[in-house]
């Protein structure tokens, strides 16, 4: 099975109709898309409230992709503000269970950052995460460039798949030490993630001056792009039994164009999305 949706609902205009409220967005995101990530998670642990109405607002079926706190992926500026690294990780964990007990959770998306490289401190504390995690799905992504060098390309994706971590796959510009390459090497057999960062190699790298946030994710993938994609994603899901396609190229509002237009190129109907608010008159 292949689910296809963007990163966050609550900027994706092009989906809602005009003063749509922003408590009401994720309703409507829900019948164009059938999983969603979940990016507050990363700025805070989100309190359960907040989760048990996402969680109502969409349907059975519905799959959240949960960003991991950035206190628990390095990027935390300052003291966490927990006593404890442990302590983070429970109070993570705990906000996680409304996904769980409706098994809405397709998985929690470690994202280190670009400075986070290959050295053997960093490997042991991605087997401390995987521990605290649990059971819990977890999916993996590296911004820097080390782990998937040639002499140690084959040891990454061997860790991966022995500890059972979901590899995201990322398609992102190719701007030096601070990226990626497109790996397409699912590591866990039931599930693997691919998003899409853009290509825009000029706004990848943090300047010293303006808005960065603003200019990052700015792309629009072209009908060849894509093409290209549809052949990868058939050929991983060879090997793995989901596939979860997000879209994170939204500075320009591209992100829910490009997951439609995917969709339709891969001949992909949603049966079960919530019903849109044009469908109550048909």
């Amino acid at each position: 099975m292949i689910y296809i949706g963007v990163t966050g609902w609550g900027d994706h205009d092009s989906l809602y109709a005009a003063g749509t409220p922003p408590g009401d967005k994720l309703k409507e995101y829900a019948g164009h898309f059938p999983i969603v990530e979940v990016d507050a998670s990363f700025y805070a642990i989100q309190p359960k409230r907040n989760v048990e109405k996402w969680v109502k607002d969409t349907p059975g079926s519905f799959q959240f992709i949960v960003k991991a706190y950035q206190g628990m992926t390095g990027h935390q500026r300052g003291e966490i503000p927990f006593e404890s690294k442990k302590d983070m990780f429970d109070a993570f964990r705990l906000s996680l269970e409304p996904y769980q007990r409706v098994n809405k959770l397709a998985m929690v998306l470690f994202q280190f950052p670009p400075w986070y490289d290959c050295k053997r401190e960093n490997v042991d504390y991605l087997r401390w995460c995987k521990q605290e995690m649990g059971d819990i799905p977890v999916a993996l992504e590296f911004r820097h460039q080390s782990w998937f060098s040639p002499q140690l390309y084959d040891q990454t994706l061997k860790f991966m798949q022995q500890e059972g971590w979901i590899h995201s796959i990322c398609d992102e510009p190719q701007a030096g030490s601070g990226s990626i390459p497109t790996v397409l090497h699912p590591t866990n057999q039931q599930k693997t993630l691919v998003r899409f960062h853009g290509r825009n190699i000029h706004g990848w790298t943090k300047p010293k001056e303006g808005n960065w946030r603003e200019v990052r994710y700015l792309y629009r993938y072209n009908k060849e792009e894509l093409e290209q994609w549809t052949e990868h994603i058939q050929n991983l899901s060879k090997s793995t039994e989901a596939m979860y396609v997000l879209f994170n190229n939204n500075s320009g509002g591209d992100a829910a164009d490009n997951a439609k237009q995917f969709i339709d190129m891969l001949g992909i109907e949603y049966l079960d999305l919530a019903p849109r608010q044009l469908d109550f008159f048909s």
